[in-house]
């Protein structure tokens, strides 16, 4: 296959994932047809017109229903779909930037000895994006097919066969337009989250709990806040720290309203 430039390069396949996407996935798409060779999309049965507008794109459309939360599954299936030498995961809220192109058809293009590569994503919040509090970060959904697999319930992670190198571009991710959506969404992750941490964990003891809940989120947030530098994207920084300092207390408060029929004679109040 050649890159844009008309040079012979390995061949990549971009997996979607998709349930009720239709506001976003369009634009993920329209960033990857034309580059990648092939895009797979998995979906779970989206009831909006998701599978309308990827159908303008890739006839690659797989359905499979899930719980919602094991989201290794799905990019697995998609991973077992795929049939080019290469594999990215975008979602649809995420956008490949013409910079991020042009660097994994270099890699493409020239070979490399590493089996995955990491990369930027610069994260939209509130119309800002996002340069500190550690929410400029490491993404790793790109790799050589056959040499990686997924695991995990909500949080997934890469598991690499071979070494990982790194690519100098960032894609685009548009997570939330506004606060009205990014709360409910977490009051869902949240709920989610209690329920595969008390799947994995069982009862963990009061006093792992109570820090959950007591003095970890004070320093979540000064760790976006002051250490990742939170505070040189002004309010947004502010705000965000805030947030994500929020979204660790209600996972675990949560997880506490889960295991208290299995609590008795645990003391709380020390």
């Amino acid at each position: 296959m050649n890159d844009s430039s008309g040079q012979p390069r390995e061949t990549i396949t971009a997996v979607v994932m998709t349930k009720n996407s239709d506001r976003w996935v369009e634009g993920a798409l329209k960033s990857i047809v034309g580059w990648a060779d092939e895009i797979v999309v998995i979906d779970g049965f989206s009831g909006d017109r998701t599978l309308e507008i990827c159908k303008n794109y890739t006839d690659k459309i797989y359905q499979n229903r899930w719980d919602g939360y094991r989201f290794c599954t799905e990019r697995n299936l998609g991973n077992s779909k795929a049939t080019k030498d290469w594999c990215f995961h975008i979602d649809p809220d995420e956008r490949a930037t013409p910079a991020f192109k042009e660097a994994v058809d270099r890699v493409l293009r020239e070979g490399t000895p590493h089996s995955a590569f990491k990369f930027k994503k610069m994260n939209f919040f509130l119309r800002h994006w996002m340069r500190y509090g550690g929410w400029y970060h490491d993404s790793l959904h790109l790799f050589r097919r056959g040499k990686a697999r997924y695991e995990g319930i909500i949080h997934e992670a890469l598991i690499v066969e071979g070494t990982v190198g790194r690519i100098d571009a960032a894609i685009e991710h548009y997570p939330f337009e506004s606060l009205g959506q990014f709360i409910p969404r977490h009051n869902g992750y949240s709920t989610r989250e209690a329920k595969a941490m008390r799947e994995k964990e069982g009862i963990l003891p009061a006093q792992i709990v109570e820090y959950n809940l007591k003095k970890k989120p004070l320093k979540r947030f000064l760790k976006f806040y002051v250490k990742n530098k939170g505070l040189l994207d002004g309010m947004h920084g502010l705000i965000f720290s805030v947030l994500f300092a929020w979204v660790h207390f209600i996972n675990w408060a949560k997880y506490w309203e889960l295991t208290q029929g299995s609590r008795s004679g645990e003391n709380f109040n020390r």
